[in-house]
Parts: C-alpha cells; sequence; structure tokens
C-alpha cells in the first residue's frame, strides 16, 4: 500500500492500541473524541489530497528508495525542486485546514536522519544508515504518519542533561542490551503524536562526552510497551464537547493537537536504532532537522495566513467596511507580510544543496531568517485581523442564544450587518477569526510561529553563526581601501 486515503488512515489509527490520556483519564476512543478527531481530519486531508489528480505534483514524488510512487509526506528530498514544491504542498495544505496538518515533522526528521546516520557509519562504521533506509521505505511503502520528537521537557535550563536532578528530563539510554536498548523519559510539545502511527526520536541540543546516554535516536510505534501520551489543552477546546457545536467552533472540521509523549523503559530492538551514545553527532542532526523545520514555517503558517486574510476580508464586507480605504491598506499589509514569509520559505529551499548521502538539504542561514520573520510576522497579521473583525469577535453571544426561541431573533437583529448577509454568516466568519486567532487553532498559527521549530533565539544564534560576518568585514575593508 503505496498511498493511503484519508479514510483508510483514519481506520488504521483504530487498530493501534495507543495509550491516551486527557482531563487525568484515559480516552478509550480517541480517533472519534470531538476534541482530538479535529485533528485527525487535518492528517487525513494529506492522504487524500494526494489522490487528486490537480495536486499529484505536489503531493507524491517518486521513492529514491523503491522506485514507487509515494506521498511526499515519506520523501527523501532529491533536488531543490523537491525543496519549493515541499513549501508549495504545506501552503496547500495550510489553505485546506487553515490549522496544523502535522506530517511535516516526521518528513523533516527523515532528512535529517537520512544525511547524518550516512556521516555517523562514514567516521564510526556502524549501521546507522542502513537500519534508517528500511525503516524509511518501510514509512512509505505503507504511507504512514511519523511523529518526528525532538524536544524535551529540560528541567532546569542552566544544566546540562547529565547535570539534571531529574537524569529522566531529558530522554536518555537507561540500559544496553544485546538485542537493543531501553530508553525512559519524554518528548514535550508532540505535534501530531497521537494521530501519529510512529515516533522517530531525536536528541534537542547538541551534547559532551558527558550526555552520551542521551545522544540517542531511534523509531518506535505507537503502541510501544510503555509508551503513553498525555493530551495538550487548548483554548477554548470544550466548545466541542457541546452538544450540537457548529458556528460557535470557528473550524468545526479541522484542528492541530500537542501532546506529552512518555517513554516508561521502552525496548528498542537494534534495527530501530539510528544513534546511540556518538555524542559528536547530536548537534548535528538538530541542525539539520530545525533548519528542514524552519523552512516548513514558510508554507504552511502562509497558507493559514491566507485563510485568515479571506476571513478578515469577509468581515469587512460584512461589515459593510469594506471600502473604507484603511481596511484596504491593512489588507495589503496582511498579504505583504504573508508573501514575504513565502518568499523566505521558497528562497532557502532555491538555494538548497546536496548533502554526503545524497538528499537535499536547505540554505540554513535562509531557513533560519524565515523561521525568525514567522516568529513575528503572524502575530501582526492576527492583530490586523482581530482590528478589522471587530470587538463583536470576543463578546457575541453563544450559538445557542443565536438558536433561541425566546432571544434568537433579537441577536439576528441586533448583531446583522449589511443586509444582503444572513447573521449567521456574519457570525461564522468572526468565529473563524477567533479561531485562528484566539483559540485551537491558535496552536498552529500564532503560539506555534512563536515557539514551533525553535523559540527566536534559537534561529538568532543560528543567525550569527551562518552569517558570516568576518566575510563582510573583509569586503568593508576592501571597499575602504583598508589593508592589515
Amino acid at each position: 500500500m503505496a498511498l493511503m486515503t484519508g479514510e483508510q488512515y483514519i481506520e488504521s489509527l483504530r487498530k493501534l492500541n495507543t495509550k491516551v490520556y486527557m482531563f487525568g483519564e484515559v480516552v478509550e476512543n480517541f480517533v472519534d473524541h470531538p476534541i482530538i478527531r479535529p485533528s485527525i481530519n487535518s492528517v487525513a486531508m494529506t492522504y487524500d489530497l494526494a489522490h487528486e489528480a490537480e495536486y499529484e505534483d505536489l503531493m507524491t514524488a517518486t521513492s529514491v528508495l523503491t522506485g514507487n510512487k509515494i506521498n511526499r509526506f515519506t520523501h527523501l528530498h532529491q533536488s531543490t525542486d523537491d525543496l519549493r514544491k515541499k513549501v508549495k504542498m504545506q501552503r496547500l495544505l495550510g489553505q485546506k485546514t487553515a490549522t496544523c496538518f502535522q506530517r511535516c515533522v516526521g518528513m523533516d526528521a527523515f532528512n535529517a536522519e537520512f544525511s547524518t546516520t550516512y556521516e555517523v557509519d562514514k567516521k564510526y562504521g556502524t549501521k546507522y544508515h542502513e537500519n534508517f533506509k528500511k525503516y524509511l521505505e518501510y514509512v512509505s511503502e505503507e504511507d504512514l504518519t511519523v511523529d518526528g520528537a525532538m524536544t524535551d521537557p529540560k528541567g532546569d535550563r542552566g544544566l546540562s542533561p547529565s547535570q539534571q536532578e531529574d537524569p529522566d528530563l531529558y530522554l536518555r539510554i537507561v540500559e544496553r542490551r544485546p538485542d537493543g536498548i531501553v530508553v525512559r523519559g519524554a518528548k514535550a510539545h508532540q505535534t501530531g503524536s497521537i494521530n501519529s502511527h510512529e515516533h522517530l526520536i531525536m536528541p534537542t541540543i547538541a551534547m559532551k562526552e558527558e550526555d552520551k546516554d542521551y545522544a540517542v535516536s531511534f523509531a518506535v510505534p505507537s503502541n510501544a510497551e510503555g509508551l503513553y501520551m498525555i493530551y495538550g489543552r487548548q483554548s477554548c477546546d470544550t466548545r466541542k464537547l457541546e452538544e450540537g457545536a457548529d458556528v460557535d467552533l470557528g473550524n468545526k472540521q479541522f484542528g492541530g493537537q500537542e501532546a506529552l509523549v512518555v517513554f516508561d523503559d521502552v525496548f528498542v530492538p537494534n534495527d530501530r536504532i539510528f544513534l546511540c551514545g556518538e555524542y559528536d553527532f547530536a548537534g548535528m542532526l538538530v541542525e539539520r532537522f530545525a533548519g528542514y523545520h524552519r523552512q516548513s514555517y514558510g508554507g504552511c503558517k502562509v497558507g493559514v495566513g491566507d485563510v485568515l486574510i479571506g476571513a478578515a476580508a469577509l468581515a469587512a464586507d460584512y461589515n459593510g467596511a469594506a471600502k473604507a480605504s484603511h481596511l484596504k491598506d491593512k489588507l495589503i499589509e496582511m498579504t505583504h507580510l504573508n508573501e514575504t514569509l513565502f518568499c523566505c520559505g521558497i528562497a532557502c529551499s532555491a538555494e538548497g544543496y546536496p548533502t554526503e548521502a545524497g538528499n537535499y538539504q536547505i540554505d540554513l542561514l535562509l531557513a533560519n531568517v524565515c523561521k525568525q520573520n514567522v516568529t513575528r510576522f503572524p502575530y501582526e497579521i492576527t492583530r490586523l485581523a482581530e482590528d478589522i473583525a471587530g470587538g463583536l469577535m470576543v463578546t457575541m453571544p453563544s450559538e445557542k442564544d443565536f438558536n433561541s426561541p425566546e432571544i434568537g431573533e433579537v441577536c439576528k437583529k441586533y448583531f446583522k450587518g449589511i443586509a444582503s448577509v444572513p447573521t449567521v454568516n456574519r457570525m461564522r466568519i468572526l468565529r473563524l477569526i477567533e479561531n485562528m486567532c484566539l483559540g485551537t487553532a491558535a496552536v498552529g498559527y500564532r503560539t506555534e510561529s512563536m515557539h514551533g521549530a525553535g523559540s527566536p533565539q534559537a534561529q538568532r544564534i543560528m543567525i550569527a553563526r551562518q552569517g558570516n560576518i568576518n566575510h563582510k568585514k573583509e569586503l568593508a575593508k576592501a571597499i575602504a581601501g583598508i589593508k592589515d
């Protein structure tokens, strides 16, 4: 099965014995849980679009491992064209779901692992690269969704992994066996983890020799013994539990999802280990994954931004203010900021280059510039959207009030905008803006724009490292006629 449909994907999740907690209790059927299901629908879109002829070029690729047609989310980038198509695919999915579609972390982890394991084997004579190729062949042929997991809880940020009072605050190897290893710890803020078939684990920072037990990378299935997840709370999430909820949800069909993934002495067989104590390569793996993932934000956040800009324009229309020059200017500014993000995503792709392993890496400096802009521009786009929408976005009565036999007509009368648009349509678009700016979708747009793929300082460190200031000094000296 090289390409699953969305429905096949959803049914495949039912076959997993994934252990999930929410609100302090085990979720018996996470696939149909009203809070979780919208995020599953978002992932399903990555499968369904791959079967549409209109999107085939963006959504599918030819596997370099098998020669078969596969979903692009399981592909190893073979050219700068592949890198650009990745960004365009992500923008498309952002437009279709208006939230996070959750498969990007796995795709970015695949490409980082492929090139890094090659270089580890070259230095140490290990077999990690062959292990990983066999694993990725399995993932791509089965069209699996994989949680690329990097972020540890970290505890005291001033201490290294091995210095922590609680050694489990970074995921680590606790036992080495002839047939594999046993790991303990957790990965935090894991996008789409509950909706994934597999988890691909990576270290979260560069490490020294004393941290070698934490320099570990491997893959395990979601139903591995000792693995469980705790669902992350989102703003307005319990609206989904309200009977007949529709308008108040803003985005009823789609949503994002994060969780804490706990490894309580989980066994990993040797053929699924991709790094095991080679601490000098932890930083390389982190840097390459972060680069790919920062590139991703030049696509996914832009697609979601497209929807938000459209929603803001509709709000202006429904308010009868579409001709106001200051609103036109705000929509222009939102578009300018959004397209600037897209430019960065395309630029770091176009300047990509082949790794020693043969897959393509993005330009790291431009990818970090892309993500640095993402930590800022979506906040301004959100502010402008809220400005255009007006205060009713956060003060309107509930959907039940609008449907009430006693006060429903009063609500419809006093919250109507232009005469030609039903009040409910105005309410729907305002709730969508609320959802994207403040509600559950904000996890996949506004807040994730700040912290996803590393917080702003992480990009600034990389920009400083990649910026080549000494070269720029030499350029200035040459123009100024300065000779050392």
